[in-house]
């Protein structure tokens, strides 16, 4: 019986994937755990049809992620930060102030998506990592100045 999972299944396969199990495994266990829905001609149509749109936006959101992550990576970032006589910073810089200063020059990214090195403690030039989408990256590169 084929069936079409609507969620993982261990040594089976993912979310989305047509299968081919035995009746009662199938009727007695995956559609009524809600694990999957029976796999009839329609359905598998549809399925496929759902498949090929969902590729197609995804294609989308990531060329809209690899274009940001150009325009992060071209963008100089300077965050201004209050500074002891000998040059060392109040604190650190964290992913918060990086996040504003991207929202000051009109991109907007989640602070979540931001890494920043542990090391940010002095005056300097940076590298943050910033998740632009699933497997879409970025180099923020920033510079640590006084104000």
């Amino acid at each position: 019986m084929k069936i079409i999972l609507k969620k993982e299944v261990a040594n089976l396969g993912e979310p989305g994937d047509v299968v081919e199990v035995k009746p009662g495994y199938a009727l007695n266990f995956l559609i009524p755990k809600g694990f999957a829905v029976s796999g009839t001609p329609a359905a598998i149509k549809q399925h496929e049809e759902t498949v090929r749109q969902r590729a197609h936006k995804e294609a989308k959101l990531v060329a809209d992620a690899e274009a940001l992550a150009k325009q992060i990576e071209e963008m100089p970032i300077k965050v201004a930060v209050k500074v002891s006589e000998t040059g060392k910073i109040y604190g650190s810089v964290t992913a918060a102030q990086l996040a504003e200063a991207l929202h000051n020059v009109g991109i907007e990214i989640d602070k979540k998506n931001i890494t920043v090195p542990d090391d940010v403690k002095l005056l300097g030039e940076y590298e943050a990592s910033v998740k632009c989408y699933k497997q879409v990256f970025a180099t923020l590169k920033f510079e640590v100045v006084s104000e």
